[in-house]
């Protein structure tokens, strides 16, 4: 099994990408909201970490944003119990898809979480920033203080590029990308 990575920056459109390959995916950003949704034992955490922020079940995103937002050291509190239920949930995506051809790791906190491993095929997408800025403010839940505290986790985009085995430019149009997946398959399978 080939595992891809898709790495870039918030809002560059790794997700819309990830689909594109037509690959079991495994989406952190969609198992996250799923435990807030669904996971009682990370609820009782959260809780007892920060019992201001979250007072009931399931976990709603005001709650989080809230937490996030008022003091930078709870966003480390909240990953530090969400980040090892995320891992156990990849460690399970990755046994029931071994027999696949290739799986694709959305993981926005990859290289940082040191999720990545020696074999990967790390594909970093790259988006005009106005572009990206765009689009994230068309996001319902759009915030900047947010976005900013988030960016901060990440790790430098150049980083992430250097890193990368791929560039897929994404100007947002399904055809170009399409096109450089299919050279991207052609060379790694």
């Amino acid at each position: 099994m080939i595992r891809i990575a898709v790495v870039g920056d918030i809002g560059s459109g790794k997700s819309h990408i990830a689909k594109l390959f037509n690959y079991p995916i495994f989406n952190a950003d969609l198992e996250v909201a799923k435990i807030y949704k669904t996971n009682k034992k990370c609820f009782k955490n959260l809780s007892k970490k920060l019992p201001k922020y979250f007072l009931s079940f399931p976990i709603q995103k005001e709650e989080i944003i809230r937490a996030i937002s008022s003091n930078k050291i709870n966003l480390k509190k909240i990953t530090n119990i969400i980040h090892p239920e995320i891992r156990k949930k990849m460690n399970l995506f990755l046994k029931d898809n071994k027999k696949k051809q290739a799986v694709i790791l959305d993981i926005p906190l990859l290289l940082e979480n040191k999720l990545n491993q020696k074999g990967d095929i790390i594909i970093f997408i790259q988006s005009k920033k106005i572009e990206v800025l765009r689009r994230l403010k068309k996001r319902d839940n759009f915030n900047l203080d947010l976005l900013n505290k988030f960016k901060k986790m990440q790790l430098p985009l150049s980083h992430k590029k250097k890193k990368s085995h791929f560039i897929i430019k994404n100007n947002f149009t399904n055809k170009s990308a399409k096109t450089s997946i299919i050279k991207i398959l052609k060379k790694i399978l």
